[in-house]
């Protein structure tokens, strides 16, 4: 799994500039090692762009990155993830009027 996190970072320093979409987009049949590379070339991306990528070490982020694309596959994998998302979403707007209404009293 290692290999797999440090051969997506070193292609993402290669290739910062370049458009990382042919890497972080698979297919549906695709197998679950093209799928976790693709979502953690899109994890470090995230990373890279938001500044954040070497606030640690390589291996505590590769850990961070590693249970992030798990999670995210597992529930992709369960088909629940757009609804966790919307829910989730949810969750938090409701908590937002609920916070501004008792805010406004």
């Amino acid at each position: 799994m290692k290999k797999l996190v440090i051969g997506a970072l070193m292609l993402l320093s290669t290739a910062a500039c370049a458009n990382l979409s042919q890497y972080t987009t698979v297919s549906s049949n695709a197998t679950p090692k093209e799928k976790m590379r693709a979502c953690l070339v899109s994890e470090a991306n995230s990373k890279l762009q938001a500044g954040t990528l070497f606030n640690n070490t390589m291996s505590a982020t590769a850990d961070e990155m590693v249970n992030t694309c798990l999670k995210k596959l597992a529930l992709q994998a369960a088909g629940i993830s757009e609804e966790s998302q919307s829910t989730a979403e949810s969750i938090i707007a409701n908590l937002k009027n609920l916070n501004s209404a008792i805010n406004a009293q």
